[in-house]
C-alpha cells in the first residue's frame, strides 16, 4: 500500500470515528426521565420511613403495655383464668434452644403464673440434652433458682410449686410416625383387626388408627391447648402435627427478647378466644 493510499485510509477512518460517540461516553438522560427517577426514589424513602416509624411506635406501645402488665397496673391482667390451659407447649427456635438462662427464666415465669403441665420442643433436641443431667436426681425445690427434674415423676421444681414437663425434638416426630406405620402394617399382615373394625381385606388406615398406634408406642401424648412459638418464624417448626388438631398457636418473638408481660397477655388473650369444634 502506497503513501497516498495510506493517508486516504486514515482520513476516512478519522472522519468515520468523529461521527460516532466514543464507547465510554453515555448519552445524557432527558429531563422527564430524571424527574421520574427522583420522584420514585422520594416515594420509596417516604414509604420506608413511614413503615419504620409505625413499627417503632408499635414496639414502644407494646413495651409500655408489657411494663404495665408486669407492674400489676392493669387490673384485667391480674387474675388469669387458666382453666382452659391444661397443657401448654413451648416451641423454641434451634438457634436459641441453647440459651439455658432464658429457658430457666421462662419456666420460672410459667410456674409463677400457675401452669402445671408444659411440653418443651426444639427441632434439634438441644432442650432435651439440657435436661438430661437432671434426670438422674431431684432437688427439694426450696431455692428460687432451683431447676431439677425428677426421673420418676418427670416434674420440674422451679420457683413456685411443682410443674411437670415433657421434652421432645424433631426426631421424636419422625420416629413416632415410622414406628406407628410399622405397627399398623404388622397388624395388617398378622391378620389383626384395626381399632375400628376394618376388615383385613380392605387396606384402610384412619386417623383414629394412627392415633391409637402412636399412643400404644408411647408417642401420642396430650394435645396442647396453647402453643407458644419463640423464634423468628411464625410456624410450629416441626412440632408433631398429630398433637395440634385443636391447638391455638401464638407467636411470641425471639426468646432473647421475651417479656413477662407478653406471656401474661398471651394467656389472657387465649382465655378470651372462642373456639368452634366441628362434628
Amino acid at each position: 500500500m502506497g503513501t497516498k493510499a495510506m493517508e486516504a485510509f486514515v482520513s476516512n477512518e478519522t472522519a468515520l470515528f468523529m461521527n460516532k460517540h466514543p464507547p465510554h461516553v453515555f448519552k445524557p438522560m432527558s429531563l422527564p426521565s430524571i424527574i421520574v427517577k427522583l420522584t420514585l426514589g422520594l416515594l420509596w424513602c417516604i414509604i420506608h420511613l413511614s413503615i419504620s416509624l409505625f413499627s417503632l411506635c408499635y414496639h414502644l406501645i407494646c413495651n409500655l403495655e408489657y411494663y404495665l402488665i408486669s407492674s400489676g397496673l392493669l387490673p384485667k391482667y391480674r387474675n388469669l383464668q387458666l382453666e382452659r390451659v391444661k397443657y401448654l407447649a413451648i416451641v423454641v427456635d434451634s438457634r436459641e434452644a441453647n440459651n439455658a438462662v432464658k429457658l430457666k427464666q421462662l419456666l420460672c415465669w410459667l410456674s409463677t403464673i400457675g401452669v402445671k403441665h408444659v411440653c418443651l420442643y426444639d427441632i434439634d433436641g438441644a432442650i432435651k440434652k439440657y435436661f438430661e443431667p437432671g434426670m438422674n436426681g431431684s432437688g427439694d425445690g426450696s431455692s428460687a433458682d432451683s431447676l431439677d427434674v425428677n426421673a420418676n415423676t418427670k416434674a420440674l421444681h422451679c420457683c413456685h410449686g411443682e410443674m411437670s414437663i415433657e421434652c421432645i425434638s424433631g426426631c421424636d416426630g419422625k420416629e413416632g410416625i415410622a414406628k406407628a406405620a410399622n405397627l399398623l402394617c404388622s397388624m395388617y399382615f398378622n391378620g389383626d383387626k384395626y381399632t375400628h373394625g376394618v376388615d383385613k381385606s380392605e387396606l384402610v388406615f384412619t386417623e383414629a388408627d394412627m392415633a391409637s398406634a402412636l399412643k400404644s408406642i408411647g408417642y401420642g401424648g396430650p394435645e396442647p391447648d396453647l402453643l407458644l412459638v419463640y423464634g423468628p418464624a411464625r410456624c410450629h417448626l416441626g412440632f408433631p402435627a398429630w398433637r395440634l388438631r385443636y391447638t391455638e398457636i401464638m407467636h411470641m418473638g425471639q426468646l432473647k427478647s421475651m417479656k413477662y408481660g407478653a406471656l401474661v397477655k398471651a394467656f389472657y388473650n387465649f382465655s378470651k378466644k372462642y373456639q368452634n369444634y366441628g362434628k
